[in-house]
């Protein structure tokens, strides 16, 4: 095939995501082989591709090739979640502006066909998307959780707990959203400090007498449903109007003064207005106290009949108004700010309403024993460690969920009613049957009972992942085969919501865990460390960065800067960066497949050399990747890469057997380097699929269904470091060598002679096989020596680790910057021993520290000794 000069991502990224679909690579079905298995966060109907989904997609991506490419039957399962709140608000706005109906206006199954046709129309976007990031999904998997296989395993579920007596109904505080109607479980209520204004209201005697008590309260639109004043018993300030009554402002309803120890003495005025419809502690205080409750709210937030005055005002509007009219009235005595906690909807963003109703609720203590159990003892490994600790916190102090929302869009609970009577049932047929047999009466009909209204919480679906996605409940093949999962790759802000849900639930059932290991990413961050948002503006268009950087370039950017479990800053700088690690490697193709074979040549020693190094140094990165892999360092595992590629392949190997200008490579050289050179584009290819695949199968003809995409993960070998480092030392004197060209204006034509001083390091790396022609090639010199002494003369010296070096010059010799040189580096490595020194006097490091590390630093400060005294001796005669 041709190559062209420069690379275009556009030119081949649908090509061959095209051939591997029809390869059918991405697909899985049980086997032999043991299986991998990831399952995708189903991300929202509603939604499209942003950088929090970029960034999790790509990882979740590199673990599944990886997998593929080491033999393992990697099964990718994608999905969408059906997003209740989100998406029956985008189904109602719809209906609104395009077609001119209202919800109301329709029976629940004419909104839920609607809701389909949206759902059609505009949902799955987002799977689309993921498609131009490369991610190599078994798309015939594809799940839904509303489809008929999750909402089978959904009812089954509810009816399944119900009857264990782990589900259950009951009138209990919640958390309302006023704008999208629904209760929300506190896992849902985003909290945080927020300004607000204390009103202070003086409350009249209701016999008439002089004076009153002063509340201090944040929400004075909520007076007319107070029932009662509380103060703390032990507060002697209050204690003789215990038992007293007062009038509520404005409506002179008489309310009396309660003790109780729930009262704050140092909070406000130290009495506290208790209305227990609006307030979870106030509900409290009201149920021990046996006041009545009066509900001053409708369900969007307005004030209704009950509360009097102000009916149907927005309670926000309301609370303005209440305060003027407190004042014109002269019961208000001040407004004070100060901060507070404020929950808010993670839907809407409204502020959540108290509100007393009655709901479903999951009891979560019994289902968190083991799932607490599985993560502090390690059978489910969390990324980074340190989320045990909140998942502990939390588990430790769970709440009962609350599972119905007030939504069609959904799965419908499957609850029926008779009377006072519930049956739950996975079908109407099962409930009827119940009923009837319950009554008595076996004439009841279909007609007669009552479905609930509400929907599940849309986590009462996703919970149930791991399990509905291979239709578990129905003891699936699949399930068998591919359950437990291997990891969970997912955002740390979901650990309760979902994380903790998916293994109870895989307890509860299975008396399994879902999958082995959790990976927790980090928040993508602008570099200025913002979350990133619309209304900041900061959040790039992540389908226009592929467009400008390709596939390739946009994850090397994700990745290159995402420390494990640690926030992504993410600069466009990076995608940049990784468009021109395409382009070094696409420059390396047509180097490499510039040359001209010969089939005759023997193999140089230095290109023997070259490759005996190359694929040592390959054996120990491949090691060093394992270890990587296994703690979810994928970033330094592809910066080191990176390094590798771009500095040893590129810029080291690939000189070293470069022949001369216009000469032949010998064929054993060549095909090493083909073969090297594909092996990179394997271990690479996780990270940069298309660029791989490209180079791949560019670099020699390949046979039918010979793709980089199922090519084998290299196995490391054995590598000898004392021989790396020889290597290493050289490639420093090279650079050393090349230095001093530049400084002096040596140009590359003209030869130099190098000179060793004669010590056990430099004679053994001069006796190397290999290193000369390395040197003598790589530095263009004319002859390399040991010798005894300091050459007289015009010469420049260097130190490379403890050997000192150099290189007899005919131009002149610039003393003073030799000297200003030579003593910054004595300088640098003076603090380098100092520090060493420091460490090496720790006791505890060198009593509890490995040998091999004690000894290594030893090692370091020997060294470090033995150039202070070359550099010393070098000023010495420099100044002299």
């Amino acid at each position: 095939m041709a190559i062209s000069k420069t690379f275009t991502p556009a030119d081949i990224e649908q090509k061959w995501y095209d051939h591997w679909l029809e390869k059918n690579y991405f697909h899985s079905e049980p086997d032999e082989r043991e299986p991998f298995t990831i399952l995708i966060p189903p991300p929202n109907v509603t939604g499209i591709l942003h950088m929090g989904h970029m960034l999790n997609i790509t990882i979740q991506d590199i673990l599944i090739r990886k997998a593929r490419l080491e033999g393992k039957n990697a099964c990718w399962v994608p999905g969408t979640d059906h997003a209740s709140i989100a998406t029956e608000a985008k189904v109602v706005k719809w209906l609104r502006e395009e077609k001119g109906i209202k919800k109301s206006d329709l029976t629940r199954q004419e909104f839920m066909d609607y809701a389909y046709i949206w759902k059609e129309k505009y949902g799955g976007i987002i799977l689309n998307q993921l498609e131009k990031l490369g991610a190599s999904c078994d798309w015939e998997r594809t799940a839904f959780t509303m489809d008929e296989v999750r909402s089978d395993h959904v009812i089954k579920a509810f009816v399944d707990l119900y009857n264990k007596g782990l589900l259950y109904r009951d009138y209990r505080m919640i958390n309302w959203d006023t704008v999208a109607k629904t209760v929300l479980s506190n896992e849902e209520v985003i909290r945080g400090d927020e300004n607000a204004q204390l009103s202070y209201i003086e409350y009249r005697f209701a016999d008439g007498s002089k004076g009153g008590i002063t509340i201090a309260t944040q929400r004075p639109e909520t007076i007319m449903a107070d029932v009662a004043v509380a103060v703390n018993p032990k507060d002697e300030r209050f204690t003789d109007l215990i038992g007293k009554k007062v009038l509520v402002p404005l409506i002179n309803r008489p309310i009396p003064i309660i003790a109780d120890n729930h009262v704050d003495i140092e909070f406000g005025t130290g009495a506290l207005k208790i209305t227990p419809a609006h307030s979870p502690e106030d509900y409290v205080i009201g149920k021990k106290h046996h006041l009545p409750v009066i509900n001053i709210l409708n369900e969007d937030g307005t004030i209704n009949e009950e509360g009097q005055i102000l009916v149907g005002e927005d309670r926000f509007v309301a609370r303005k108004k209440i305060n003027k009219m407190l004042a014109e009235s002269g019961h208000l005595l001040k407004l004070e700010n100060y901060k507070t906690n404020i929950g808010r909807s993670e839907r809407t963003n409204s502020i959540v309403e108290p509100r007393l109703s009655l709901q479903w609720y999951v009891n979560m203590k019994k289902l968190g024993e083991k799932a607490l159990e599985a993560v502090m003892t390690d059978e489910v490994q969390f990324f980074p460690a340190n989320f045990k600790n909140t998942y502990r916190h939390w588990l430790e102090n769970i709440q009962d969920w609350c599972i119905s929302r007030q939504l069609w869009w959904g799965h419908r609970i499957p609850a029926w009613y008779l009377g006072e009577d519930t049956f739950v049932a996975a079908t109407a047929e099962e409930a009827l049957a119940k009923a009837k047999e319950k009554t008595g009466n076996p004439s009841l009909t279909l007609d007669d009972l009552r479905q609930d209204d509400d929907a599940l919480d849309t986590w009462f679906s996703s919970w149930l992942w791991p399990i509905s996605v291979f239709d578990g409940f129905n003891d699936s093949k699949d399930f068998n085969y591919y359950y437990p999962t291997n990891v969970l790759v997912t955002g740390w802000d979901i650990i309760f919501l979902w994380v903790a849900r998916m293994i109870m639930a895989g307890y509860e059932w299975y008396d399994e865990r879902p999958f082995e290991k959790v990976y927790f990413t980090g928040m993508v961050r602008d570099k200025q460390r913002r979350k990133m948002s619309k209304s900041l503006g900061n959040s790039p268009d992540a389908l226009k960065l592929i467009e400008k950087f390709g596939a390739d370039g946009v994850r090397y950017g994700m990745l290159s800067s995402s420390p494990a479990g640690g926030d992504l800053l993410f600069d466009e700088k990076l995608c940049e960066q990784g468009s021109k690690f395409s382009n070094k490697i696409w420059n390396a193709l047509n180097l490499v497949k510039g040359l001209r074979v010969s089939d005759t040549q023997e193999q140089p020693e230095i290109n023997q050399m070259a490759v005996r190094w190359f694929e040592q140094k390959f054996n120990k990165i491949l090691a060093e990747m394992d270890k990587d892999f296994d703690q979810f360092r994928l970033s330094e595992s592809l910066v080191k890469l990176y390094s590798f590629i771009w500095g040893d392949f590129c810029s080291w190997y690939l000189e070293m057997i470069k022949p001369a200008f216009g000469q032949p490579i010998d064929k054993v050289t060549y095909d090493a380097t083909i073969d090297i050179f594909s092996r990179l584009m394997t271990v690479l290819h996780p990270f940069m699929p298309f660029l791989t695949e490209e180079v791949w199968h560019q670099l020699k003809e390949r046979q039918e269904g010979e793709d980089c995409v199922v090519s084998v993960w290299p196995k490391g070998g054995k590598y000898n470091l004392d021989f790396l480092n020889k290597v290493a030392l050289s490639q420093d004197i090279v650079s050393k060598i090349r230095d001093i060209r530049n400084k002096n204006g040596v140009k590359w034509a003209e030869k130099l002679p190098l000179l060793a001083q004669k010590s056990k390091e430099t004679e053994q790396l001069l006796a190397e096989k290999g290193i000369q022609g390395l040197l003598t090639k790589l530095g263009n010199l004319e002859s390399i020596q040991l010798v005894e002494k300091e050459p007289q003369g015009n010469t420049v010296s260097f130190i490379v680790s403890t050997g000192k070096y150099y290189v007899p010059l005919t131009q002149d010799i610039d003393v003073a910057a030799e000297i200003k040189k030579s003593e910054e580096e004595l300088k640098r490595m003076k603090g380098f021993v100092l520090g060493i020194e420091k460490k090496l006097s720790n006791e505890r490091f060198v009593a509890n520290a490995p040998e091999k590390v004690v000894a290594m630093e030893r090692k370091k400060l020997a060294d470090g000794q033995a150039r202070i005294a070359i550099l010393e001796e070098t000023l010495t005669k420099l100044k002299g």
